[in-house]
């Protein structure tokens, strides 16, 4: 029989969550929108959060026909060593989203396949296979980041500027892209 954790989930501070993302997460960067932070908790330690925010797409409701305070992304998924399945933590996490959030429709995430992601989180909780988007990457200073980093942080995409100014080397790859998953809370699950 395995040794099960005594799980807690609760509403965590922003420090907390930065602190799991940026330690726990591949990303180690913060999302910038508006957060619901879970904190997540095995045998009274602190081992990870789970954030729901906009996301960075501003018209991702669009896709649903839904106004954007129905939809929400579940943008981190930070945690440390822990011994209870992911899917659990995250079915939780929801069910405190709906409570604080009843208005929410739609969860949409992604699954980065540049960080060898498939999804098998979404798939275990039965979420659906959406679509697979393909962005392009940008190769800076020797490591993939993706545009919107890049713009967030020079204010511009522009390759001429950035090797002008940031790094001679600077270059769009392909990415091998993300696979976008939906939870839908009309439905049944």
């Amino acid at each position: 029989m395995k040794n099960k954790a005594n799980l807690k989930l609760d509403w965590c501070s922003y420090e907390a969550a930065k602190y799991a993302v940026m330690n726990w997460h591949y990303s180690k960067a913060m999302p910038r929108s508006k957060l619901v932070k879970v904190g997540v908790w095995e045998n009274d330690k602190f081992i990870g959060a789970i954030l729901f925010g906009l996301g960075a797409n501003p018209n991702l409701s669009m896709a649903w026909k839904l106004k954007n305070t129905e939809v929400c992304e579940l943008v981190r998924v930070a945690l440390n060593k822990h011994k209870t399945p992911v899917t659990r933590m995250i079915a939780i996490s929801i069910k405190m989203l709906r409570k604080l959030c009843p208005g929410i429709k739609l969860i949409v995430s992604y699954a980065d396949r540049n960080q060898g992601h498939q999804g098998i989180i979404y798939k275990a909780g039965n979420w659906q296979q959406d679509k697979v988007s393909y962005d392009e990457m940008y190769l800076f200073k020797g490591k993939k980041i993706h545009p919107k980093t890049i713009s967030d942080r020079y204010g511009t995409r522009s390759i001429p500027w950035l090797r002008k100014n940031i790094d001679p080397t600077v270059k769009k790859i392909k990415s091998l892209g993300k696979i976008r998953y939906v939870y839908d809370l009309r439905q049944k699950h």
